[in-house]
């Protein structure tokens, strides 16, 4: 009985033992990072002190400069909106990766519109657009030369009446008129020498004498807007 006693109590303390390595090793590699922690920074504030006295010196070599314009508290005062305006500046930055991304993914698509656009612009130079829109500005400096403000006034008045009269000009009754018209004009069908004679036999053809009728219609509607006018 007393050996197995013995023997628990070995066993516990061995236990204990055990135990007490595991936390002596843990505090051992504790202390070996935490020394290695401490000399990694050692080394770091040895390799940064340089450059911290150089930032020093040449931040105060332009404060020097700028002394007469601008004050530490102005300094103070900006930084201070900046660190304010942190979220609204990453959120600006936000915004242009987006716009460049945006330009970069745009630059094919705009590479081929312009590339259409020349090519249609030099169609319509070879079609003569450009000589036609031209000839146009020509003739708008002819009309700007040549009439008067009040002339443009009365056009404008009587542009509604000028555009039906276009529109019944334009008719293909009238189209055909003025083109039978003109081809009779350049034939030489009729003689030198036109007789009485000649002129009444013309009258007894059916459309001679329709013709003449359209002809007084005509005498007689320009007489009477002149008596209109009057």
């Amino acid at each position: 009985m007393e050996q197995v006693m013995n023997g628990q109590a070995i066993a516990e303390l061995n236990q204990k033992v055990d135990a007490l390595t595991e936390q002596v090793a843990f505090l051992a590699e504790e202390a070996r990072l935490e020394r290695r922690r401490r000399q990694e920074w050692d080394e770091l504030k040895n390799d940064l002190m340089p450059v911290a006295g150089e930032v020093y010196q040449l931040s105060v070599r332009q404060l020097d400069e700028i002394e007469g314009y601008v004050q530490l508290e102005d300094i103070i005062r900006v930084t201070k909106r900046l660190v304010r305006n942190t979220r609204n500046i990453e959120q600006m930055l936000d915004q242009l990766e987006s716009l460049s991304d945006l330009t970069r993914e745009f630059g094919p698509l705009s590479d081929g519109i312009f590339l259409t656009v020349m090519t249609r612009l030099d169609e319509m130079e070879r079609k003569g657009y450009f000589a036609f829109l031209q000839g146009g500005m020509d003739i708008m400096d002819e009309v700007v030369t040549n009439f008067t403000e009040d002339d443009i006034r009365q056009l404008g008045e009587n542009v509604v009446l000028i555009l039906q009269t276009v529109k019944e000009m334009t008719q293909p009754e009238i189209m055909t008129l003025l083109s039978s018209s003109a081809n009779v004009m350049r034939e030489d069908g009729v003689p030198e020498n036109v007789s009485m004679r000649y002129l009444l036999r013309q009258l007894n053809d059916p459309a001679v004498r329709r013709g003449l009728a359209k002809t007084l219609n005509i005498l007689r509607t320009v007489s009477d807007s002149q008596v209109s006018a009057n």
